[in-house]
């Protein structure tokens, strides 16, 4: 990042700092983030590694219990029992079905990435079914899970031990390519890679892999439109920073056991001010917001429209509590993620794991890159939140 634009990303990464407080929820990607970048805040950096720490494996998912070790590596902590629970956990992995969606495989990454880190030569087998999967699966393709399992498989590629079987290195290769074909098919003329909260898990993924795609990237270009999003303010959520910030300090996830670990930077910079330009008028505004549920077997049908009125400048999660108050039709419920507020129910229907099905929320007939808490609508805009399947 040219000198001239170091303030941009010190403020993101203060801002993603300064969300960690002994209230919210512990996410693993913000303390990776904050080790790799250098924290300036080092309270929070103590917070998190402390909250860590002390978090309970039983309720972690596979992909939040590989996040959970690295960060506590790149803290330099030992995560104990956690590595020999997950190593369990990979050994008996299998996804749900050959066609299992992309995002059944981005857990299963993370772990082999964490697991590669602290013992590759054991994670060698789970490694190989992994990478054997990913070559039968006939689900849609995914930048993010495809990045992660980049990440995953360079790392086990560099480190298959000298004298072993050529075998897993063709394996290993074969699979990279692949997938780095896929990224680079997603590579916009902008820049962009997929969209731009995935950009920079692909930015980490393209600076690693052995294997180079036929489409040459040009990472100057996808750097250049991330600082201009970034200055536009669309880097708020502490997840999205976690995300992408790496990529701005030349870093990636593999870079997570060689962390050095001292007092981090002594002088916190102070935020530029030309972050998130505000409102300049609190009009109103009209959103309209329809609900609509049509999946065959789910016993409640509908599909319901309201108009709603909100401050000019409020985030979607507004128009959705207005729109309950107006009328109980559309009262929700949220759970909280490393990504934020996610609606888990709307009007008695929730998703479910085991089904597939989620509350995806559209604009127009354009899915949202942003949560609820983040989205930001515009005057008569057509908000529609769709029951379906992934």
């Amino acid at each position: 990042v040219p000198s001239a634009q170091q303030p941009l990303v010190e403020g993101i990464q203060l801002l993603m700092e300064n969300s960690v407080t002994s209230s919210s929820f512990p996410n693993p990607s913000v303390l990776i983030a904050m080790n790799l970048a250098g924290a300036y805040n080092l309270e929070a950096q103590k917070l998190l590694t402390y909250k860590l720490m002390a978090s309970d494996t039983a309720d972690l998912t596979t992909g939040q219990l590989a996040l959970t070790i690295m960060a506590l590596t790149s803290s330099c902590r030992d995560p104990g029992n956690k590595v020999s629970t997950l190593q369990k956990q990979m050994e008996n992995w299998a996804p749900s079905s050959p066609n299992a969606g992309a995002s059944a495989f981005y857990g299963p990454s993370v772990a082999i990435l964490a697991l590669c880190q602290k013992n590759s030569e054991a994670t060698l087998p789970i490694a190989v079914r992994f990478a054997k999967t990913l070559l039968a699966s006939s689900s849609p393709f995914n930048v993010d899970t495809g990045a992660m399992a980049t990440l995953a498989l360079t790392c086990m590629y560099n480190k298959i031990p000298v004298g072993s079987e050529e075998a897993y290195r063709t394996l290993f290769g074969q699979v990279l390519k692949d997938i780095v074909e896929n990224i680079s098919i997603r590579i916009k003329s902008n820049g962009l890679i997929g969209d731009i909260y995935s950009t920079g898990l692909a930015m980490q993924a393209l600076s690693v892999t052995p294997e180079q795609p036929n489409k040459q990237w040009n990472c100057e270009k996808t750097m250049n439109m991330i600082l201009d999003e970034v200055k536009q303010g669309k880097f708020h959520n502490p997840m999205s920073i976690a995300q992408i910030l790496p990529s701005l300090k030349g870093k990636t996830y593999l870079d997570v056991p060689q962390v050095t670990c001292g007092p981090g930077h002594e002088v916190q910079p102070t935020l530029p001010n030309d972050l998130s330009p505000l409102p300049t008028s609190a009009s109103n505004i009209t959103v309209i917001y329809t609900i609509n549920n049509q999946l065959r077997g789910v016993e409640l049908l509908f599909n319901v429209t309201i108009d709603v009125s909100v401050k000019s400048g409020s985030v979607l999660l507004v128009v959705l509590e207005e729109a309950q108050r107006k009328n109980p039709v559309f009262k929700f419920e949220t759970t909280m993620t490393s990504w934020g507020l996610v609606i888990s129910s709307i009007n008695n229907i929730a998703e479910n794991v085991n089904h597939r099905t989620y509350w995806q929320f559209l604009s127009g007939t354009t899915p949202l890159s942003e949560g609820v808490a983040d989205y930001i609508p515009f005057n008569h805009e057509h908000i529609t939140a769709n029951f379906t399947q992934y």
